[in-house]
């Protein structure tokens, strides 16, 4: 970790630090939207393990479990991102972010994927109870800098726990791996801010490329990925979970689609949505908003249910399964990254 260029000080650093109005946030949170939690059971798909361990005819097959826990099939590898299968979002089994429904396939029922791979070390996307229950599985887990660590104290064998700096990369049989940077933070308590590492996937294989972002703020680097290891079959980006008084840590919708074209997308997977209320926006604003913004460019978006699966080279779902709820535009609730104070452009440079 010493080593690493993002090291310094005692702690990993953004080469953009993360710009925030601690006042506005206090008092969004004040004004919670009030349909910021389903007030029905949402109408979700319980897929089966056959159908997880089934082979995809196209060769790449996305199975979205709920925020950023995605079932992947890339090229015959099978790869399980940040699985979460606790209750809540929080280091309290009695309070924090409780999921808005039960997990939809049991985690015993699983087929084992070769890799599982972890962008940091939050609550909602690393799981202590989750992983507990994994320590015993044959797969490879891949994670960031420090982020291993937590693993072995939690069970998981040293020997199958590769930690990645960004740009690093581990081959899986026949799958690179690679860290990709990220704009964003880590830490589960008080005295360990920022001494993880934190980034997103490229998952390269034979005929298909998937990129996951992890939890990103908008930042120029997002196209150096698409450089290097675009274009992308499917692009899953964090879209929800954001807020104008701190921009730089989430993307929010419309950032969401400019970092998709960005890294060189072909089809758009939205997550980090639909399970935990972690800002004060309505529950469904994040996928509202970014229809509304991909669809003037032509960008193909998947919508699928929590738990159906589909091949990004074939017929994509894009039925709105989610109830017709007010929700604030993007006119109205700006949400724009900075660099140095100031906001930055679509293309993610300054003005």
């Amino acid at each position: 970790m010493n080593q690493s260029p993002q090291w310094r000080d005692g702690r990993f650093r953004n080469p953009q630090p993360l710009w925030n109005d601690t006042w506005g946030a206090l008092s969004a949170m004040v004004r919670r939207d009030p349909n910021a939690n389903p007030q029905a059971p949402l109408p979700v798909v319980h897929p089966t393990g056959a159908e997880l361990a089934a082979d995809a005819p196209s060769g790449l097959r996305a199975t979205w479990l709920g925020h950023s826990t995605v079932y992947l099939e890339v090229d015959g590898t099978r790869i399980l991102t940040d699985p979460v299968w606790g209750l809540r979002a929080s280091p309290f089994g009695w309070a924090g972010p409780r999921r808005f429904h039960a997990p939809l396939i049991p985690l015993e029922e699983v087929p084992v994927p070769q890799v599982v791979a972890i962008s940091h070390d939050h609550y909602d996307h690393l799981d202590e109870g989750t992983l507990r229950r994994l320590k015993d599985w044959d797969t490879h887990f891949v994670t960031p800098l420090g982020v291993g660590a937590r693993l072995v104290r939690w069970g998981v064998p040293a020997a199958r726990i590769t930690e990645l700096d960004w740009w690093e990369s581990v081959q899986v049989g026949g799958l690179e791996v690679v860290l990709t940077p990220a704009r964003h933070a880590s830490g589960r308590g008080l005295r360990d801010k920022d001494r993880t590492l934190w980034g997103g996937f490229a998952f390269r294989g034979p005929r298909h490329r998937v990129y996951y972002s992890g939890d990103t703020g908008l930042f120029p680097g997002l196209a150096d990925i698409g450089e290097r290891l675009g274009p992308f079959d499917l692009a899953m980006i964090e879209a929800g979970a954001y807020n104008p008084a701190w921009p730089d840590w989430h993307l929010g919708p419309e950032q969401a689609v400019q970092a998709f074209g960005m890294v060189r997308g072909r089809v758009l997977l939205p997550i980090h949505w639909g399970l935990f209320n972690l800002a004060a926006h309505g529950w469904t604003e994040p996928v509202e908003r970014v229809l509304a913004a991909a669809g003037p460019q032509g960008i193909a978006v998947a919508l699928p249910r929590p738990g159906e699966g589909f091949e990004p080279g074939g017929s994509l779902p894009t039925q709105r399964w989610w109830p017709v709820l007010p929700w604030k535009t993007a006119a109205e609730v700006p949400v724009r990254a900075r660099l140095n104070g100031q906001p930055m452009l679509p293309e993610g440079g300054l003005p």
